[in-house]
């Protein structure tokens, strides 16, 4: 069996068996992995059993991050405070360990991609296990930020959790009507079904602005960069850096040894350019 797997559900997009897979031919260690449709109902027994079984290390994707934080025995610093988990590690006495690496693979991508400065002012687009997972990273660069989300009340608790770490607060969609941001960051799974996303008001959009979704699709933009790019921003990249990134990290934490996360994107753009 696999004794490394990424939950999710939807999964069937996920890119993270081909990605772990250059890892370990990378580095030559043994890593064998693959992908588990995670019913929402039954998530917590599949993975048990998925540990029970052998299991050794799991990533957690939407909409299980927040409830595999409480599934876990033990947790990371960075992961106790954020209180979403992305990877978990089965330690040899048995104790399952939870980490968070989203935020330092976000930040990571955003560097290289020359869309994030210390001051810059971001909109995050989100509440829930995705958004809670890269605040504090976003925070501690130095970012001002701003959080919008469909249910305001979220996006208003998550601010109380964080504020402290920084300049953070809360906004309504319907009143995010000027282009006063550096960055906009899509942290919802509005996209992963098709939908375009009629959230944001269009003024927010200028060729200048900089428009990051933290999802991917394998051969063409998010619905959220596609209505992007038609409001006229050209600045956009999707989250498949991140995805590396944290993916490259979440190795780290099993394995010890840290994997080339540019080594993995050149060969999805060689890939792309075929």
């Amino acid at each position: 069996m696999d004794t490394f797997a990424v939950f999710g559900n939807p999964i069937e997009h996920s890119q993270s068996p081909y990605i772990h897979s250059l890892f370990s031919a990378e580095t030559g260690i043994f890593h064998p992995y693959g992908r588990i449709l995670a019913p929402v109902n039954d998530f917590e027994i599949l993975l048990k059993q998925f540990f029970d079984k052998g299991g050794l290390g799991a990533n957690i994707t939407l909409p299980f991050k927040e409830r595999a934080y409480l599934f876990c025995n033990q947790h990371t610093e960075r992961s106790s405070f954020i209180g979403a988990i992305n990877t978990i590690k089965k330690q040899p006495n048995g104790i399952l360990l939870g980490d968070n690496t989203d935020g330092i693979g976000l930040l990571s991508d955003l560097q290289r991609l020359s869309l994030l400065r210390h001051n810059s002012h971001v909109l995050l687009v989100g509440a829930g296990g995705a958004a809670r997972g890269v605040i504090a990273s976003l925070l501690s660069y130095g970012c001002k930020l701003v959080l919008t989300n469909r249910n305001f009340l979220r996006a208003q608790k998550l601010v109380e959790v964080f504020y402290h770490l920084g300049n953070i607060c809360a906004l309504p969609l319907d009143h995010l009507m000027y282009p006063e941001y550096d960055l906009i960051i899509n942290a919802t799974s509005i996209g992963l079904q098709g939908n375009i996303p009629p959230i944001l008001p269009e003024s927010l959009i200028t060729p200048s602005i900089g428009c990051y979704d933290m999802f991917y699709q394998k051969d063409d933009d998010t619905p959220f960069l596609s209505w992007c790019r038609r409001q006229g921003a050209y600045r956009c990249s999707d989250g498949l850096g991140m995805l590396v990134g944290q993916a490259a990290h979440s190795f780290y934490l099993w394995h010890g040894v840290l994997p080339s996360i540019l080594s993995v994107l050149k060969t999805f753009q060689k890939e792309k350019a075929i």
